[in-house]
């Protein structure tokens, strides 16, 4: 896990280029309970920046964190040096106390301690500051594209097949229990977004190019799968991928 954990920023051109961005309103229910412009935001695991733009956009004054130097100088030349940049894991940045309004993770907080990353968070956070967790789940893909690829999974990468690490951030999954075992933080608040996007069969390839998981099986056994994919896809043309973006945000609690 921790190989998997620092995967991206050897592919973080690719990363930059296929990730998709979140969905509107969700940093518009954010600003609702955050604020307007001016409030302090640090984003732990921004990556290449895809949530960093959506909270830059409300106005906020952003600290981006993340560990991965190739991922975090992408972001900056995106977003024209609009946030405050540190290349480090969160586990080793050492925030202001109570000097941020927001703490926001955009798929990345499954990589870090909870014993660690929900009490730094509160450190971070002001009174009445909140957390705010969030992250993509594929939905399954077309039916016909299943059944083309299924036997390529079957004879080269049969752990892929059904293997989906981002269900972490389903309600089935495990955030609101962390938050609550935290003893940090107020009632938690889910919210989920439905969205979709319309994408060839290379850029679907490429968009599991960028997953860690693909990356663990090993270059050679990756490349020979997503290849054989790719082909099989290619005469479908365009396919729906439908996605959920499952939102957890609570209060931090006042010390007693």
């Amino acid at each position: 896990m921790t190989d998997e954990k620092h995967s991206f920023d050897a592919v973080a051109a690719e990363y930059h280029a296929m990730r998709p961005a979140y969905p509107e309103p969700l940093f518009a229910d954010l600003a609702g309970v955050v604020g307007g412009a001016g409030q302090r935001v640090l984003e732990v695991g921004c990556g290449s920046g895809q949530a960093t733009r959506g909270l830059l956009d409300q106005g906020w004054d952003v600290v981006a964190v993340d560990p991965g130097a190739e991922l975090i100088a992408l972001a900056k030349a995106s977003l024209a040096g609009r946030a405050a940049w540190h290349v480090a894991p969160f586990e080793a940045f050492d925030p202001q106390p109570a000097s941020f309004r927001l703490v926001a993770s955009a798929q990345a907080w499954h990589w870090i301690d909870p014993a660690t990353a929900f009490a730094k968070a509160a450190v971070a956070l002001e009174p009445g500051g909140i957390l705010a967790i969030f992250g993509h789940v594929p939905m399954p893909p077309p039916a016909e594209v299943l059944a083309r690829v299924a036997p390529i999974y079957a004879k080269i990468a049969p752990e892929l097949w059904g293997h989906l690490p981002e269900a972490w951030y389903l309600p089935a999954g495990p955030v609101r229990a962390l938050f609550d075992a935290s003893g940090r933080f107020g009632p938690v608040i889910h919210q989920a977004y439905g969205w979709s996007e319309q994408v060839s069969g290379r850029a679907f390839v490429r968009q599991l190019r960028t997953r860690s998981y693909y990356g663990a099986i090993g270059a050679e056994r990756c490349d020979r799968l997503l290849t054989e994919v790719e082909t099989e896809l290619t005469p479908l043309g365009e396919i729906t991928l439908r996605h959920e973006t499952h939102l957890y945000r609570a209060v931090v609690a006042t010390p007693r």
